[in-house]
């Protein structure tokens, strides 16, 4: 019998892993590699362990252009690679995590914006991805443009989506479905009634952080308007994830940002940091995620790395009362 088959895959995995060499940033391509290489090997056939209850996370930055979306969708999409049962509420208007999970989302199309207005619920709006059986997603359509005005004068406003999450969460469980373990909420880059309604809704906040100069930009504001949700609407609101985007480790610049954030943020910022990649930026235009387009390229791999990191938080500590029935 070869020493190999005698191994278990733990053990194996291992002797892979210490066969990597390791490059520092005067090889950035050769450290990207071996980073990349390494974050395959732990991934293979990997299942990512399952949290206590529901965690509903509403994924939100003020700044646009720092990857929410495309966060949001290749968390979930790597989520349910790896096992887990998601669900994705597509709270912006411009529905692009819609479309990057291939749900159709047409004018007409029932969405979130009949949830919010009380003319449907989750049960009526919710679409299977074509990519997974485990990942859902809940829609949104150009008719949620018009949501913020039209909320003004609704009773209950700021905390409609939460009220309908929780029901559909029980819903589910009395139906014999199988427990969602993930609840991860698409924002617009403004805090209107939509986000409000996001941040009343869910236990915690992801905040994605684009490794740039004014990476800390209007981060204080944010804090400060998620203490007001925590002190009005939602006390139980916390921001238990900070993942670093759009991250360029040639530069000086990006490993300050990345340092200055972690100095700020030391137990909500993951390691994973997400590179800039051709393929992340790509797979939109391809009506899919870069877990789905390119599985193995370094922008999926950090995805799924990230996802893993956020799944071993939730497995040891659960911070699910802003929504979870």
């Amino acid at each position: 019998m070869a020493v190999s088959d005698s191994l278990s895959d733990d053990e194996r995995k291992a002797a892979q892993m210490g066969a990597v060499p390791d490059f520092d940033f005067d090889t950035p391509l050769a450290a990207q590699l071996a980073l990349d290489t390494r974050r395959s090997i732990t991934l293979r056939d990997s299942t990512f362990a399952r949290p206590v209850q529901t965690r509903v996370l509403t994924v939100a930055n003020q700044k646009g252009g720092v990857g929410k979306t495309t966060t949001t969708v290749n968390i979930a999409a790597a989520m349910a690679r790896a096992g887990l049962h998601v669900l994705v509420i597509d709270n912006d208007p411009q529905g692009n995590a819609s479309t990057a999970l291939g749900v159709e989302h047409q004018a007409g199309t029932p969405s979130i914006y009949d949830v919010l207005i009380g003319e449907a619920t989750f049960a009526d709006i919710v679409q299977a991805s074509p990519f997974s059986e485990n990942l859902l997603c809940a829609p949104a359509t150009i008719d949620l443009s018009g949501a913020e005005i039209e909320l003004v004068s609704i009773d209950s406003r700021e905390t409609r989506l939460r009220l309908a999450l929780r029901r559909y969460l029980v819903d589910r469980g009395h139906s014999g479905e199988a427990r969602l373990d993930y609840v991860l909420i698409d924002c617009p880059p403004s805090l209107g009634l939509l986000t409000v309604n996001a941040f009343a809704a869910a236990g915690e906040v992801l905040i994605p952080i684009q490794c740039e100069y004014y990476a800390l930009e209007g981060l204080s504001q944010l804090l400060r308007n998620i203490e007001l949700i925590q002190g009005h609407l939602n006390p139980s609101l916390a921001v238990s994830t900070i993942l670093l985007t759009m991250s360029d480790t040639r530069t000086n610049l990006a490993r300050e940002v990345a340092q200055e954030v972690r100095n700020h943020f030391p137990e909500q910022t993951l390691r994973t940091v997400i590179p800039r990649s051709i393929r992340i930026s790509e797979a939109p235009s391809y009506g899919q995620s870069v877990i789905e387009y390119d599985p193995t390229s370094s922008g999926a791999l950090a995805y799924a790395e990230a996802a893993r990191e956020i799944a071993v938080r939730g497995a040891e500590s659960t911070n699910t009362e802003g929504a979870s029935a």
